[in-house]
């Protein structure tokens, strides 16, 4: 396991997974990226980590279920999962924004999907961790606080 912020994929088709695995290791280098197309073995994989942060790169439409429900059952691990995460969708529509909207999930793309899209989107997330991190180094008084939560 990565000691750093790594990136999970999910896709119930594992092509579209691998390529989106693919496309995001040509531009990531904080972390590890990880690509599973099936909902019950990537909520196994996550909730057996030593850590409960992560970035998540999920279809909308995983079979019979959601990338929703995926987020929902790894929430208790990963509390800012909903905001760490990109909705994915070959179809969106009114529906799947207020899906996202009411998830807070701000984060939606479509297929076919953009590269940088898709990078803008992973950057944007990364760079609130980085931000937080610089605070922790640079700011000693902040970083007590933080410790006390």
């Amino acid at each position: 396991m990565s000691d750093g912020l790594d990136v999970i994929v999910l896709d119930d088709d594992p092509g579209i997974g691998e390529i989106l695995s693919e496309l995001i290791e040509s531009f990531y280098t904080w972390g590890e990226v990880y690509c599973f197309s099936e909902l019950n073995k990537a909520i196994s994989f996550c909730l057996n980590r030593d850590i409960g942060v992560a970035i998540f790169v999920v279809d909308v439409f995983l079979g019979s279920l959601s990338g929703f429900s995926f987020l929902d059952a790894i929430d208790e691990k990963y509390p800012t999962a909903h905001e760490d995460a990109i909705i994915i969708s070959g179809n969106a529509n009114v529906d799947v924004v207020n899906m996202c909207l009411a998830s807070n999930v701000n984060y939606l793309l479509e297929k076919p999907v953009k590269p940088y899209a898709l990078e803008l989107a992973v950057r944007a997330i990364t760079a609130k961790y980085l931000d937080f991190a610089k605070k922790l180094i640079n700011d000693p008084g902040f970083a007590e606080n933080v410790a006390r939560l």
